[in-house]
C-alpha cells in the first residue's frame, strides 16, 4: 500500500473542538426531538450556525435558512403547530433581532409553543456603539420581546445557559404555550463549556405529566351534561389529542357540535352532527343554533379572542357556557360562565366518559357512519352563503368555485393553511375536503418519540394577531414537519408581495407546496370593509402583479387561471406530487363579498 492510499484509509485524527454553549443549546434541542432550527445568519450567531452544521452530520437539528427573519418565524410556527413539537427560529442581533418580532407575537396571541434565538455583540463592547448592538445599551431588542413572550432573559455568563435554557423551554411548552426569547452574546455561545457545569434533563420536559384535572368540575359538567337535552358542544384549536373522545361525547350525549375557526381542522365538517364555524367567515346556522338557546354549551380549547367568539357574542358567552382549557388565561375569559374545567383537555373528555357510561351502565357510544359523499356535500353546501357560487361557471373565477375544486380535487392528507384576511374568510367558510376522517397520525415522531397533537389539522388559520403573508412562510414549516402530505397555501395578492419571496425555500428543499394567490388587483378586505362600511375608498388598489411569471423567474413552475374552466383543466393531484412547490396566479372575481361581517359588526361600522 503506498503512502497515499494508507492515509485515505486513515482514520481522521483531526481533534474534535471543545464542546462551547452553542454546542449545549443545539444538544438539548435534539434531546427535544427538534429536527429543523429557522432562521437567517449572522456574524453575532456564527457559532451557533456551526453548532448546527455539527449537529446535521451526526443526524441531528439542522438549519433552515429563510429569506428574512419573520419568515422563519412563520416557519417555526408551521412546525410547531403540524408536530406539537417545539418551533426554533434564530436571528442575528439589530435588524434581524427585530424582524423576528411580528412573528414571535403571532406565536404568543395564539399560544404556539416557540424557542427564540437571538444574537448579541461581544459583551466586552456592550455600551461602545457596536455594529447591530441590541442590548440595553442599544436598539433595546430585550424590552421589545418582553411583552411578546413567556419567557424573555439575555444569557450573560455561560453558567447561566443551563438553567435558563431549561427555563426557556419549560415555559415555552406549559400552559399557556408561546414563545420564549434567549439572547446570547456572540462570546457566551463560542465559551467553552466548563467541566463541572451541571446540566438539566433536557430530554425529561418530554416526559411531562398533563395539566391536574379539576376532578369536582369534571363530575359537576358531567351531572349537566346527563340531565341536558341536547347539549352544543364548541371545539377549539386546543382540541388537538382529544377529537375522537369528544366526538364519542357528543354521540353519547345525543349533542351537536360546532368549532371556532381554529378549530375546524381538526374535524370531518361531513359529520353528520356538524352544524357549522361559529365566529369569523362562520356559518349563519351555527350562530342560530346558539341563539335558539341550547340548555347547555360546552366550549373547550378556546380562548374566546374576537374571531372565536363571534365578537363576543352573548348568544355564546352567558350563563348556559361551561368553559373547558389547561389555561387559566383562556378561562379568565370567560367569566359569565355557568361552570370553569380546568385541566388537560383529552384527561377531561376521558373523565366524562367513564363517568357518563357508569351513569347509565351502557357500552362505549360508537361513532355515527359516515355519509356518503354526495350526501355529505350537500349537507355541507346546506351550511354556506351562497352554494349556487360553488358551481359557478365564470371568468374571473368565483372564490367558492375556487374553495370547492381544492375541496374535491386535492388529496384527502392535503394540509390547508389560509392568510389573514379574505382568505381565510373564503376558507373557513367554504373549504370542506371530502374524505377528512381524523384519526392517528402514521407512525411515531423521529427518535421513537410520540407527536403531542395525534390529529392532524388540515386547515390551518390564524387568530388574533393574524399578520398577513404568515401562511407563507408557515406553509414551509408545515411541509417540513411532515413531508407526507402536500401543503395547499391559499393567499392573496397583498399577501404574497409582502412575504412571497418564501417561496424559494420551498424550492430549494424540494417541499410539495402548491401556492394559490388569490389575486384581485386589491387588499381586498380593506376595499370591501370600506364598502360596507360606506366609508372613503382610498389605500386599497394593488398593480395587477403576474406572480406566475415571477415564479418562472425563480424556478417555479407558475399557472395563471382566468376562469373556472381553466381551472377544472388543472390537475392538482399531480401539481401535489411534485417535488417542489407551484405556483397558482388564480384571477378570482373581486366584487365576490366575502364572509366578513362580524369583523365590521365589532369594529362598529356595519351598515
Amino acid at each position: 500500500m503506498d503512502s497515499k492510499t494508507a492515509l485515505a484509509f486513515a482514520p481522521d485524527l483531526t481533534p474534535e473542538p471543545a464542546r462551547d454553549a452553542a454546542d449545549l443549546l443545539v444538544d438539548a434541542l435534539a434531546a427535544l426531538g427538534v429536527e429543523y432550527v429557522f432562521g437567517v445568519p449572522g456574524g453575532a450567531i456564527e457559532p451557533l450556525y456551526n453548532a448546527l452544521a455539527r449537529s446535521a452530520r451526526r443526524g441531528g437539528p439542522q438549519a433552515v435558512v429563510a429569506r428574512n427573519e419573520q419568515g422563519a418565524a412563520y416557519m417555526a410556527d408551521g412546525y410547531a403547530r403540524e408536530t406539537g413539537r417545539l418551533g426554533v427560529c434564530i436571528a442575528t442581533s439589530g435588524p434581524g433581532a427585530t424582524n423576528l418580532i411580528t412573528g414571535v407575537a403571532c406565536a404568543y396571541d395564539n399560544g404556539v409553543p416557540m424557542l427564540v434565538i437571538t444574537g448579541q455583540p461581544p459583551i466586552r463592547n456592550f455600551g461602545k456603539g457596536a455594529l447591530q448592538e441590541s442590548s440595553c445599551t442599544g436598539i433595546n431588542t430585550m424590552a421589545m420581546f418582553r411583552p411578546c413572550t413567556r419567557y424573555n432573559s439575555l444569557v450573560s455568563h455561560v453558567e447561566q445557559l443551563p438553567t435558563k435554557l431549561f427555563n426557556a423551554l419549560m415555559q415555552a411548552q406549559r400552559a399557556p404555550s408561546g414563545p420564549s426569547h434567549l439572547s446570547l452574546p456572540v462570546d457566551i455561545l463560542r465559551q467553552p463549556l466548563p467541566d463541572d457545569l451541571e446540566l438539566p434533563d433536557f430530554a425529561g420536559l418530554l416526559r411531562r405529566t398533563p395539566a391536574l384535572v379539576d376532578l369536582p368540575a369534571v363530575r359537576e359538567l358531567a351531572r349537566l351534561l346527563f340531565s341536558a337535552r341536547e347539549p352544543v358542544w364548541l371545539i377549539g384549536d386546543g382540541c388537538g389529542d382529544a377529537v375522537d373522545e369528544l366526538m364519542q361525547l357528543v354521540q353519547r350525549t345525543d349533542g351537536r357540535f360546532l368549532t371556532t375557526p381554529d378549530g375546524k381542522g381538526l374535524v370531518n365538517p361531513h359529520h353528520p352532527r356538524f352544524r357549522g364555524v361559529f365566529g369569523f367567515g362562520g356559518h349563519a346556522g351555527a350562530a342560530a343554533l346558539l341563539q335558539g338557546e341550547p340548555d347547555l354549551v360546552v366550549a373547550l380549547g378556546t380562548g374566546f379572542g374576537e374571531f372565536n367568539s363571534g365578537g363576543w357574542s352573548t348568544a355564546l358567552l352567558n350563563g348556559r357556557l361551561v368553559h373547558v382549557d389547561d389555561s387559566d388565561e383562556n378561562l379568565m375569559r370567560s367569566p359569565m360562565a355557568r361552570l370553569h374545567v380546568r385541566g388537560h383537555i383529552k384527561s377531561v373528555c376521558d373523565q366524562l366518559i367513564a363517568l357518563l357510561a357508569s351513569s347509565d351502565g351502557g357500552p362505549d357510544a360508537q361513532l355515527l357512519p359516515f355519509l356518503h359523499p354526495q350526501v355529505a356535500r350537500q349537507a355541507y353546501e346546506a351550511l354556506v352563503e351562497r352554494p349556487q357560487a360553488l358551481r359557478a361557471d365564470s371568468e374571473p373565477v368565483k372564490p367558492q368555485r375556487l374553495m370547492a375544486a381544492l375541496s374535491e380535487r386535492c388529496p384527502p392528507q392535503t394540509r390547508f393553511v389560509a392568510d389573514a384576511g379574505n382568505s381565510a374568510a373564503w376558507a373557513v367558510h367554504y373549504l370542506a375536503p371530502q374524505d377528512r376522517r381524523i384519526g392517528r397520525l402514521a407512525g411515531p415522531a423521529p427518535g421513537g418519540r410520540e407527536r403531542r397533537q395525534r390529529h392532524p389539522n388540515w386547515l390551518r388559520v390564524t387568530m388574533d394577531f393574524a399578520p398577513m403573508g404568515w401562511a407563507i412562510g408557515s406553509a414551509v414549516g408545515i411541509a417540513m414537519a411532515n413531508r407526507r402530505c402536500p401543503v395547499v397555501c391559499l393567499t392573496g395578492d397583498g399577501s404574497y408581495l409582502m412575504n412571497g419571496q418564501e417561496i424559494t425555500v420551498a424550492a430549494e428543499l424540494g417541499l410539495p407546496v402548491l401556492y394559490v394567490v388569490l389575486n384581485d388587483g386589491a387588499l381586498g378586505m380593506v376595499k370591501h370593509g370600506q364598502r360596507l362600511a360606506g366609508a372613503e375608498p382610498i389605500g386599497f388598489q394593488l398593480p395587477r402583479v403576474d406572480f406566475a411569471a415571477m415564479a418562472a423567474a425563480m424556478g417555479i413552475p407558475g399557472h395563471v387561471v382566468h376562469s373556472s374552466r381553466e381551472l377544472e383543466a388543472l390537475d392538482l393531484r399531480a401539481l401535489l406530487a411534485r417535488g417542489g412547490p407551484t405556483l397558482l396566479d388564480v384571477r378570482i372575481d373581486g366584487e365576490e363579498v366575502p364572509p366578513m361581517n362580524l369583523r365590521m359588526k365589532t369594529l362598529g361600522t356595519a351598515r
